[in-house]
């Protein structure tokens, strides 16, 4: 089912079939996505509350307040390129292309920090850069994930692409929670100079990967054109699309842990157990256990379907997390010798969700003729903001909860026990419960999805 032609009666004749040169490009562009993604989640929590020394409940309404506004940003500017008609390269790519300049800048000033300046100006500092990093985000990454859909529609090609995506990640991932804590923390402490210079080299980084997937890519699908429907209109398809409410509430469910995760693990490993090169350690698991996972998935999904697969995951994570919560005295190396177990678990789901995402698209293209997929990935994007807003303020709010204190040469023993428990309980009852989500209420199995790309196919030549 790979497209050799642009669908949809385009004059164009032959393209170039898809294949590897399209999986590298996808690849690319979440390796660009992730350098600062990565590093935003993973130390600018730390940044901030050690660095800036802003109250960490402080910080937390400020990544509520900006992954908001972000989530309707991104509803805005999807909808803004489902109404702009495709060029000689694509409806997609040329955003990519002109949009991550000023997306890296951005990001390289949030690690800025101006001598003599007070505590009021660095908070302000804060909210602003910020809150531009992440609608300039928008820009590139709804794009992004909108054309995924558009380079192919075979259900297995789509699987490939997500695997792709997600191992661009994974390696962005790796290089941050590897080298960066190697790089920022001195003597157990964050440096402010370091937190800079490795913003810098990872900004440039993410723009040659971004210059990759836009070299790399290439869109094949273009719906024929329609009369122009309302945003109303639109919407009342959404509310009938249950694959996507479901699949939007389990991502929500799943970035909220993975952020929550990727807070409170930087004070496990740097107060919990004293070794903030530990995090180091478990990047390279992480990233590992993906890289172990990636040869598993197509023969899984091939034989079983994606929501399968993802499920039987999400139960494994699940379990591991819930045996960690009951063994508090594990020391460092067993803890993460366990949760490597279940960081392999969750690794199908990421393996898999951009491949649901498409699936949805589609189905909102049967349900209503309109291919939209701009404003479909919008909407999914939207439900990860917002995912990323309640866990950036819990994750703030729920670390000053547990009596954190940055002025502390070591944290109290009740403040040591709510990080241990935020590290596990919380993940484990987040990923039974995505689990039951995707087993009991999402509806596309392996046969309906299969079904669902064959009659799309007969639709579009009506």
């Amino acid at each position: 089912m790979s497209q050799k032609t642009i669908e949809a009666g385009s004059t164009n004749t032959e393209i170039r079939k898809f294949g590897m040169r399209d999986k590298f490009g996808y690849l690319f562009g979440d390796f660009g996505n992730d350098f600062f993604f990565m590093l935003v989640m993973t130390f600018l929590m730390v940044f901030y509350t050690d660095v800036f020394h802003i109250n960490a409940a402080t910080v937390g309404v400020l990544f509520l307040v900006a992954r908001l506004w972000d989530a309707f940003a991104d509803v805005a500017w999807g909808r803004f390129i489902d109404t702009r008609k495709p060029g000689k390269n694509g409806k997609f790519k040329p955003w990519i292309f002109r949009m991550s300049f000023p997306l890296v800048i951005s990001g390289v000033l949030m690690f800025v920090t101006i001598p003599g300046m007070s505590d009021g100006f660095y908070m302000a500092w804060a909210f602003v850069t910020y809150i531009v990093w992440g609608t300039l985000y928008s820009t590139v990454n709804i794009p992004y994930g909108s054309m995924a859909s558009v380079i192919t529609s075979d259900p297995l090609e789509r699987t490939a692409l997500s695997t792709w995506r997600t191992m661009g990640a994974m390696l962005a991932s790796l290089i941050i929670n590897v080298l960066g804590p190697l790089i920022v923390f001195v003597d157990n402490k964050i440096d402010a100079n370091r937190m800079l210079m490795a913003a810098a080299i990872f900004g440039v980084l993410a723009i040659v990967c971004y210059m990759a997937c836009y070299k790399l890519s290439t869109e094949r699908i273009v719906a024929p054109e329609k009369e122009k429907v309302n945003m109303g209109k639109t919407m009342k398809g959404l509310l009938k699309n249950k694959p996507l409410i479901f699949i939007l509430i389990a991502s929500l469910l799943f970035m909220v842990n993975t952020m929550l995760i990727g807070t409170v693990n930087v004070y496990l490993f740097k107060d919990y157990f004293s070794n903030a090169a530990a995090l180091s350690i478990v990047g390279f698991i992480q990233a590992a256990s993906v890289f172990l996972a990636i040869p598993l998935v197509s023969p899984l999904v091939a034989r079983f379907g994606k929501k399968e697969t993802a499920a039987a995951g999400m139960f494994l994570a699940g379990a591991v997390y819930t045996l960690l919560y009951f063994m508090p005295n594990l020391t460092l190396t067993p803890f993460i010798t366990l949760s490597a177990v279940g960081m392999f678990g969750f690794a199908f789901f990421n393996l898999v969700v951009w491949a649901f995402v498409t699936d949805v698209i589609d189905y909102h293209e049967y349900l209503t003729g309109l291919r939209e997929d701009a404003t479909v990935y919008s909407i999914y994007s939207m439900a990860r903001k917002i995912g990323q807003a309640i866990a950036g303020g819990l994750g703030g709010i729920a670390i000053a909860a547990v009596g954190y204190d940055a002025t502390r040469e070591a944290q109290t023993q009740s403040t040591l026990d709510g990080i241990h428990a935020l590290a596990t309980l919380v993940p484990a009852v987040i990923y039974i419960v995505v689990f039951l989500i995707l087993v009991l209420l999402y509806p596309l199995s392996k046969k309906r999805t299969n079904q669902l790309a064959a009659d799309l196919v007969e639709k579009r030549k009506i």
